[in-house]
């Protein structure tokens, strides 16, 4: 028998196979997502994927190596692909996935006021930054109303540093006519913990952007499971 890009043979699964796939799914149509543990939603994501083999146990060894569902969803591909069963096309559908929840997530933001839902947008800045491997600096850029104008990454660093140049944000700000904005920046050692330098080049942007009528709302640093906001730690 052939295999495809999983390692397994595309011959017919055993019949318990597919009645476990119909009876999840009928769980998931009749229930949602309640009561589902992460490996039983990360089974009916991969049953798109796999079409002829168990998928238990390729979804528990995701979560075992990554630790978490986001955490599958971040990994990078070839990471991924190391995970006995997960070929290119269930790595393919794992990042389209993540892009997927990226997106929701921007839409919850850019629909509402950005200060008026700030769980939302505490959920877009964990989707978008908190698993990534390596630093980068996100600005939420908002107008008068707060609502959200663009969502830009200026820089991308390494895994404990990313140069950061607060004229150039402040340019960017009043190329997009800004009157706020929000910093966002991911630890990826897992510590939200600020440095001395993110506390400097924070008060360095506030500095510049006053005068100019441009406030800083937050900064908010994202490490995985967590964050910290500046405001909310009285460092604004």
């Amino acid at each position: 028998m052939a295999e495809d890009d999983t390692g397994f043979s595309d011959a017919p699964a055993p019949a318990h196979y597919v009645g476990h796939r119909d009876r999840l799914r009928d769980r998931f149509r009749d229930h949602g997502a309640d009561g589902f543990a992460d490996y039983e939603l990360l089974e009916l994501v991969l049953f798109a994927s796999i079409k002829r083999a168990d998928t238990k146990p390729i979804a528990k060894a995701l979560l075992a190596r990554f630790g978490s569902f986001a955490g599958v969803l971040a990994a990078p591909r070839a990471r991924l692909i190391e995970v006995k069963g997960v070929g290119q096309r269930v790595a393919d559908d794992l990042k389209i996935l993540q892009a997927v929840a990226k997106r929701y997530a921007k839409g919850e933001v850019n629909t509402r006021d950005a200060l008026s839902s700030w769980s939302k947008v505490i959920d877009y800045v964990r989707a978008a930054s908190s698993h990534e491997e390596r630093e980068e600096f996100r600005i939420l850029f908002l107008d008068k109303k707060n609502g959200l104008i663009a969502d830009e990454v200026q820089q991308r660093g390494t895994v404990d540093h990313t140069p950061v140049y607060p004229r150039e944000v402040i340019r960017r700000a009043l190329e997009l006519s800004a009157t706020a904005l929000i910093l966002v920046h991911n630890h990826p050692s897992g510590d939200p913990t600020p440095s001395r330098a993110d506390i400097q080049m924070t008060r360095q942007i506030i500095e510049i952007a006053k005068p100019l009528g441009i406030e800083v709302h937050d900064h908010i640093i994202v490490a995985r499971g967590t964050e910290l906001s500046f405001r909310g730690m009285q460092l604004l």
